[in-house]
């Protein structure tokens, strides 16, 4: 049977079991049929799915998760444009709870959904935070905070995700200025995406709230962002006052710390359990 004759054959079919009359300008429904040597699919209209392109074929990238409603919608936003995503949360302690890091783990693995396979880095900060306070003007920590985070991420990421992905958002904090980006961007040779930049805070939001992510990013911890943060940070940090600030600290000792103490989480998507197994964490 040719395609037109097998339409017919089929639309006679529905009639004589639904009756109604045909119409092929607008169907109440419009039912698909595609044969194939040994099989017939059969379905009755559409749902939108995420769109995109199919995780993995644009590379690799590793994205800077702190647990707040940003990030996790920049790491959807590059696997819809087939990007295998890895993940870098920076942690407070030994200064603070596990509840950021448990946020961490929750968003992960409710990412993991949409590229089956995550890895998570979770990386003890709040004594190179220390070490960069007792230092640094107190104006520029934040600054220097991301500058440093930058580099230990690329470091891990030299396993493979060279690309780092953050949730910034332009304007949304002091450290989001243009002039700040501009000078964190400098610590490291890595390309720096932020597929956020020019969203609001309520398009981010709404994002957010669309994947999932929302309830669990809106849930207290403690940041490690928060942690030693000065009342007034600048907003148009320099790299020439950056690395002379930068040159009171022993920046490589600080980024091998923070690399040695990295623990590597595991995240795999499980069709029938319908989430994430958490495959436990090595360094």
């Amino acid at each position: 049977m040719t395609s037109p004759v097998l339409a017919a054959a089929l639309g006679a079919t529905v009639l004589e079991h639904v009756g109604g009359r045909v119409d092929l300008e607008q169907p109440d429904l419009e039912i698909t049929v595609e044969i194939l040597p040994k099989a017939a699919y059969v379905s009755g209209g559409k749902r939108p799915g995420p769109g995109g392109l199919p995780v993995t074929i644009s590379g690799r990238v590793m994205c800077l998760m702190s647990g707040g409603i940003d990030s996790p919608v920049a790491a959807y936003r590059m696997m819809q444009r087939g990007c295998r995503v890895d993940f870098a949360h920076f942690s407070g302690a030994p200064y603070t709870s596990r509840a950021s890091v448990d946020k961490a783990h929750d968003l992960v693995a409710h990412l993991t959904r949409y590229q089956l396979r995550s890895d998570l880095w979770v990386v003890p900060f709040g004594e190179i935070q220390s070490e960069i306070v007792a230092r640094v003007p107190r104006s520029h920590r934040v600054v220097l905070y991301r500058r440093m985070m930058l580099r230990i991420a690329s470091a891990l990421g030299q396993r493979g995700a060279r690309v780092l992905v953050t949730g910034e958002s332009l304007g949304q904090v002091s450290s989001q200025t243009l002039e700040n980006m501009q000078t964190i961007a400098t610590a490291t040779p890595a390309l720096v995406l932020r597929p956020l930049v020019g969203m609001d805070k309520n398009e981010i939001i709404h994002q957010a709230e669309r994947i999932g992510t929302f309830t669990t990013s809106i849930l207290p911890d403690q940041d490690c962002c928060s942690l030693f943060t000065p009342a007034h940070p600048t907003t148009r940090a320099t790299v020439a006052e950056v690395e002379a600030a930068e040159r009171m600290l022993d920046v490589p000792a600080l980024v091998a710390q923070g690399v040695a103490g990295a623990v590597r989480e595991r995240f795999v998507f499980s069709a029938g359990a319908g989430r994430a197994a958490h495959q436990g964490g090595r360094p």
